[in-house]
């Protein structure tokens, strides 16, 4: 099995909700080989477990126990007995979802939300899809979904109840301005672009990457934008606000268009190994002046990004401080095609710090009214007027 390495996580507070399971991305790296199971492992008590199974089998009042949906249970409760967040059991049918996730490709309504202990809020929609199409528009709350009530529900509960196969309807509840409506709409695959980017201000270049996808798809698209889009530019404004994460590849090659050298990231494991990640390539925009947007929704890649860009006096941060993902997880692939992501390491930024629980404190702290007010480029006639925080970017830029 080859070796490829990306960020993912557990517990998102920005998401795209489509098919994949909710998630910041965190280091991801898919092994040779699963270890081999041992009777005993430190303390866990594998007779109990097998004894379980018996007393199941035997005496359950259904005879019919379907052994495949208990067999998941089990590693599911493994996982949860660990108690962090960030480690998590994909079911093969849940894996290979997010593999299609990884790619951009998605079957479902097509919005972003942020999560908070309140409901779920909208804060854009993918051109084309189903919620554009249906008018849902950023502010927006969802306050249930079906019979659900949303209130206080995680990223994974919210995919769960949302997400759902094509040409399937869902029915939610939606709270705008004070008053609430009900609307269905009928899940469809979506195409969703990771890098957008337009010019705004005084020649700045605007570039807006949702997620950190795979270096085909997030690194070509971001290069590209850096290319077309810099000549006769007199700054750069790098929105990471509400991106979950993504592969730590792809964070590495967005660094790297701005830093000529030194580290990106460390990485140090249970034993306190340190691996020190560099930057790579020839940076296209290594003095042009940059600022970096990002807000409590910015994660794991995100911060990797701003982070290392603020450690090398590269960029100013703009925003509120960010969600705070520091661990690092592996992918472990069953012989069922089923995943166990589980954390086994933690990242550093290059001056040794951790932003674990802590999260990033932006250069200039600008909150945002209403998620409504933010810039979308993906309808950039609506203009950028109520965005304080993307406004307060231009000015840094100009002065």
């Amino acid at each position: 099995m080859n070796r490829r390495a990306a960020l993912r996580g557990g517990a998102v507070l920005a998401i795209l909700i489509v098919t994949f399971a909710a998630g910041v991305y965190v280091d991801q790296v898919f092994p040779e080989y699963v270890p081999p199971l041992h009777r005993s492992a430190g303390n866990v008590d594998l007779t109990e477990l097998q004894q379980a199974i018996r007393v199941i089998q035997s005496d359950y009042v259904d005879s019919h126990v379907d052994t495949t949906k208990l067999s998941h249970g089990t590693v599911q409760g493994l996982i949860s007995g660990l108690g962090d967040p960030f480690s998590a059991y994909f079911d093969p049918a849940q894996y290979k979802k997010l593999q299609l996730s990884y790619q951009g490709v998605y079957s479902g309504i097509g919005i972003y939300l942020s999560f908070t202990t309140g409901y779920p809020v909208i804060t854009g929609t993918v051109p084309g899809s189903p919620a554009a199409n249906a008018g849902l528009q950023a502010g927006d709350q969802i306050v249930k979904v079906g019979d659900k009530d949303m209130k206080g529900v995680t990223p994974d509960q919210a995919t769960t109840l949302i997400q759902g196969p094509d040409a399937t309807k869902v029915t939610m509840e939606i709270s705008r301005g004070g008053s609430t409506f009900p609307v269905t709409l009928t899940r469809a695959e979506i195409h969703v672009p990771t890098v957008r980017s337009a010019e705004i201000g005084n020649q700045v270049l605007y570039v807006r990457i949702y997620q950190f996808g795979t270096q085909t798809e997030t690194s070509t698209a971001f290069a590209s934008a850096l290319s077309t889009g810099l000549p006769g530019k007199t700054g750069v404004v790098l929105d990471l606000r509400g991106d979950p994460g993504g592969f730590i590849a792809t964070a590495t090659d967005v660094i790297s268009e701005f830093v000529a050298s030194g580290e990106t990231y460390e990485l140090r494991d249970r034993s306190g190994t340190v691996e020190r990640n560099q930057v790579n390539g020839q940076p296209k925009a290594p003095t042009i002046p940059l600022v970096v947007l990002v807000d409590a929704n910015s994660a794991s890649a995100s911060e990797i990004v701003a982070g290392s860009l603020q450690v090398h006096h590269r960029a100013k941060l703009v925003g509120t401080v960010t969600y705070g993902k520091g661990s690092v997880q592996q992918d472990f692939v069953l012989a069922d095609g089923a995943d166990l992501h589980l954390t086994i390491k933690r990242w550093y930024l290059p001056n040794g710090q951790t932003i674990d629980h802590k999260g990033l404190t932006p250069d200039v702290t600008v909150t945002l009214p209403s998620p409504a007010d933010a810039y979308d480029v993906a309808s950039p006639s609506q203009g950028y007027a109520k965005d304080t925080q993307l406004n307060a970017a231009l000015a840094l830029l100009a002065g």
